[in-house]
């Protein structure tokens, strides 16, 4: 469970990239930029703080 974890934040950063490709691929609208931002903001967030409690 602490592998998956370790990681969550780097998946979250990866879904909200994905959003963005959305964003540039397929649908133009600001709901997939502003998803795609708060994720990768949230995603960044989540590993610093995870990864400061978790030890290994």
């Amino acid at each position: 469970m602490k592998t998956i974890l370790k990681y969550l934040g780097a998946i979250i950063v990866l879904l909200g990239v994905v959003a963005l490709a959305i964003y540039y691929y397929v649908a133009p609208s600001n709901a997939w930029l502003a998803t795609g931002g708060c994720a990768m903001v949230i995603g960044f967030l989540a590993h610093i703080i995870i990864n400061r409690y978790i030890n290994d």
